[in-house]
């Protein structure tokens, strides 16, 4: 009985350690781009603005600017934030999971790597959306929908210009915004 126990318990741990190291995995989702990191921003900005379903851009943020300024060096990373108020109202309306909020507005990550790619980085927004429950999964399950058509990019299509928020504007950060915040 003491062994069928052990052995149990064992079974138990061992799928919480492997849970555990693959979460990371599971709710972050990175490809290589065929681009350079500001052309896959562009070709991000444009598909947003195209998808419709409430999608505004809310900002462009540049983290590896506020490291320059120190003196450091740091390869080029760019935030392109964005969202639909289709989407984040009736996740705003509701008391219990209003705290939410800290996922807004939706944010794709291009950076460059040692190997010299351009990556993307999104949060599994359809997994994530699962575990807060009926709503939210809904919700979610649309937003990680068009979140994949912000990344189709047609290499036979001209490139976009970038869209470089104005100083000052929403959004804040080392980048600023646009307006079509959350």
């Amino acid at each position: 009985m003491l062994k069928i126990v052990g052995s149990f318990v064992a079974g138990i741990a061992f799928t919480a350690i492997l849970a555990w190291n693959m979460m990371g995995g599971l709710m972050f989702n990175e490809r290589v781009s065929p681009f350079g990191v500001e052309e896959t921003v562009a070709r991000i900005q444009h598909n947003i603005q195209a998808t419709g379903n409430g999608w505004a851009l809310s900002g462009l943020r540049n983290p590896t600017r506020a490291i320059q300024q120190d003196g450091g060096n740091a390869l080029p990373v760019l935030m392109v934030e964005a969202c639909s108020t289709q989407y984040s109202k009736p996740i705003l309306n509701e008391d219990s999971v209003r705290f939410l909020s800290i996922l807004m507005p939706c944010k794709i990550s291009v950076y460059k790597k040692n190997d010299g790619k351009t990556y993307i980085g999104t949060m599994n927004a359809g997994l994530m959306g699962k575990m807060f429950g009926p709503l939210v999964g809904e919700v979610m399950g649309k937003v990680a929908a068009d979140q994949q058509s912000f990344l189709v990019m047609d290499p036979n299509k001209p490139t976009p210009q970038l869209i470089v928020p104005k100083a000052g504007g929403e959004g804040g950060g080392a980048g600023g915004g646009a307006g079509g915040g959350c």
